[in-house]
């Protein structure tokens, strides 16, 4: 189910974010230490603390209203099936979202000095296809049916 109002899409971005960015935390440390251990999931939350605000923050006034413009550009609300109307956002979502966390990572992060802009671009390359594919096939079915079932029971609606 996806969000009918203001307040039910920032309740949806919350938690979307929080889902996002504490796999990218983790598989970015992962990567960085050559492989996933056990630490890494406790790891993540000390970058859970500035990376989910700044996720909340760019998604709620930025991201999510220009990936729903741009997926209609592929996709006809009411025309094209549901399930293509949330590929074509969640996709969008992520080639914006991607490069701006990858960006605030490489500032905040990487110490990369004179070659910023070449560690800026090599973090978004590695993030994109596991961001992709885990909003696709993980984060994105996850929170739109946690997110649904708790709208549903609040509203009395039955899951048809």
């Amino acid at each position: 189910m996806l969000p009918q109002n203001k307040f039910q899409d920032v309740i949806f971005t919350i938690f979307m974010a929080f889902v996002m960015v504490y796999a990218m935390i983790c598989y970015n440390i992962a990567l960085n230490v050559g492989g996933m251990q056990n630490f890494v999931f406790l790891a993540a939350f000390k970058e859970m603390l500035i990376m989910w605000p700044i996720a909340i923050v760019l998604e709620l006034l930025f991201v999510g209203k220009l990936a729903q413009k741009l997926a209609f550009r592929f996709v006809t609300p009411g025309k094209d099936p549901m399930i293509m109307m949330i590929l074509a956002i969640s996709s969008m979502s992520v080639c914006l979202m991607c490069p701006l966390m990858s960006l605030v990572a490489t500032i905040l992060f990487k110490d990369a000095g004179a070659e910023f802009v070449a560690i800026w671009l090599k973090t978004t390359a590695m993030n994109f296809p596991m961001a992709l594919c885990w909003q696709i096939f993980i984060a994105g079915p996850l929170v739109r049916n946690v997110f649904g079932f708790f709208v549903r029971k609040k509203t009395g609606e039955s899951h048809s």
